[in-house]
């Protein structure tokens, strides 16, 4: 492929955001560059004290229909899709007195910020832009001879370029910029489709699923060292793990945030205005959660769960840290803290651990609007829908003889809550507002039970104590217990009373086993299943 390129002599420039506009400007006519433009641009620039041609006087077709026709012109397109180096296009041009537009400078109607303003429906409507995207995708399309720019960042590249290629840009940048421009128009059309679905048509799963996002951060590496990563940010996407606030400590890795992201997720559970909650995800599964008066109090009660596990782990609290907080959590090796804000004494506290990451969250709201989790399948992805699903007093029933006392009930809720964050299949044993063991991640729901009962027991022995913490507790289970042998191992471990979805065809024969030991045991009618 040859590739034609000459001084560039006209630019086109039409941008919604005006940022370093005037100076980027000012440099290409300092070159003795035309500049083309319409509308607020071009009054930005003449604003500035640069001459601009009207692009309905190089058109000799007068701007119409509110704006919405203006650069929808053979003088435009042609002056962008021309072949420099075809003899038949040149002709072209010349029979159409066309001149070639070199550069072409477009950022597009903020329709994303427009809509996600609450704007009605007829002005999200005006907001969406014909003319930019389609000189963006001519003047891409044409980048063996024309050089687009969508993004003020590259304003200085491009003109650090020009100067050290005698007026014109390398083909190896303009390659990078078309491919960058065809990037943008993604995004924005995506957007549009993602505003029909989601507030116009309400449709979950449209036909075409389109998903934009903007790399915020290469990684080191992914899972494992020989696998590359990154991060990427949703567009309408203003919390969560993306846009924490690190105060300190070593960049984050795949698996910091990864680990970050499940705790947030499962501290959400926890109101701000509620007691103090803490928890400590390890590989993405939590490894003690608690509450209590005082975020220090609740740090202590979630570390007694598991204190090995919780060595190089993840911290997350529902409220600002404080000093109290900050030396109770320090005291053994943190990967990261993570909270919605800290005061000066926590701060410097976490200051003297240097590799310690401390992250601020801002207010821990529950995420909001349609929130996706795709996974990706060989030859695809699943979609599905957050499991936002939160049980309360009021939801569950009551299946056997026994009712649960008020403090059986209240720590039944909040292990049903921790169960909802941890790998299936997910057995959680807990006992004034703490968890105290939990089973994770196997292929059957008894071996759940007996590894949670083991670690209770472990911990118990760690603290000094002679009885397992799962004496005298309750039991969450993620799904319904298929047999009786679960829910026995359980009451054999010393717990009271069992919270399950229910469903099982074999549910009487664990009701009557729950019944025969004394239980209590509800049915929420719930499955949290995480895989």
């Amino acid at each position: 492929m040859t590739v034609a390129s000459a001084a560039i002599r006209y630019a086109l420039l039409s941008v919604s955001d005006k940022t370093g506009l005037v100076p980027f400007a000012s440099a290409l006519s300092a070159r003795g560059i035309t500049l083309l433009s319409t509308g607020g641009t071009a009054k930005a620039l003449r604003d500035a004290g640069l001459d601009v041609t009207d692009v309905s006087a190089h058109t000799g077709f007068p701007e119409m229909m509110d704006g919405r026709v203006k650069t929808l012109h053979p003088r435009i397109h042609g002056g962008l899709l021309a072949l420099r180096d075809n003899p038949e296009h040149t002709a072209a041009m010349a029979a159409h007195d066309i001149a070639p537009i070199d550069l072409v400078v477009v950022n597009l109607y903020p329709f994303a910020q427009t809509v996600a303003r609450g704007a009605d429906y007829e002005t999200a409507i005006e907001n969406i832009d014909i003319g930019g995207p389609s000189m963006v995708r001519s003047a891409a399309k044409n980048h063996r001879s024309v050089t687009v720019v969508v993004d003020p960042a590259d304003y200085q590249t491009v003109l650090d370029d020009l100067n050290a290629n005698d007026g014109t840009t390398g083909f190896a940048l303009r390659q990078r910029l078309a491919a960058k421009a065809y990037g943008h128009t993604a995004a924005y059309d995506s957007a549009i489709a993602a505003w029909f679905n989601d507030s116009v048509l309400g449709n979950e799963f449209p036909d075409q699923l389109t998903v934009s996002l903007t790399r915020t951060q290469a990684l080191r590496y992914g899972e494992n060292p020989h696998q590359a990563a990154a991060l990427y940010a949703a567009p309408a996407a203003r919390d969560g793990v993306v846009h924490m606030r690190q105060l300190q400590g070593k960049e984050l890795s795949y698996n910091n945030i990864n680990d970050t992201d499940a705790a947030l997720d499962l501290i959400r559970e926890f109101e701000a205005g509620g007691p103090a909650a803490v928890a400590i995800i390890k590989h993405a599964n939590p490894c003690g959660v608690a509450t209590a008066d005082t975020l220090e109090a609740a740090y202590a009660k979630a570390l007694r769960c598991d204190p090995v596990s919780a060595f190089g782990g993840i911290v997350v609290a529902n409220r600002p840290l404080n000093a109290a907080a900050a030396r109770a959590i320090s005291e053994i090796f943190t990967e990261v803290v993570a909270a919605p804000d800290a005061d000066a004494e926590a701060r410097a506290i976490f200051a003297a651990k240097k590799n310690l990451r401390l992250l601020l969250t801002g207010p821990l709201d529950q995420p909001g609007g349609k929130d996706l989790i795709l996974k990706a399948v060989s030859g695809g992805y699943l979609a599905q829908t957050r499991d936002s699903a939160r049980v309360r007093a009021a939801d569950v029933t009551l299946v056997t003889r026994r009712a649960p006392t008020p403090q059986e009930m209240a720590d039944l809720l909040f292990a049903f809550r921790v169960a909802k964050h941890v790998k299936s299949n997910a057995i959680v044993y807990a006992r004034d507002g703490a968890t105290v063991g939990i089973g994770a991640g196997q292929m059957s729901r008894i071996d759940s039970t007996r590894i949670a009962a083991w670690k209770a027991r472990e911990a118990a022995e760690a603290a000094g104590l002679t009885e397992s913490l799962t004496q005298g507790s309750v039991v969450a289970s993620d799904a319904f217990f298929p047999f009786a042998d679960g829910l026995i191992a359980a009451a054999e471990a010393g717990a009271t009373a069992i919270i399950q979805p229910g469903g099982s065809i074999r549910d009487a024969d664990v009701i009557a086993a729950a019944d025969e030991r004394g239980l209590a045991m509800i049915f929420t009618g719930v499955r949290h299943f995480r895989h």
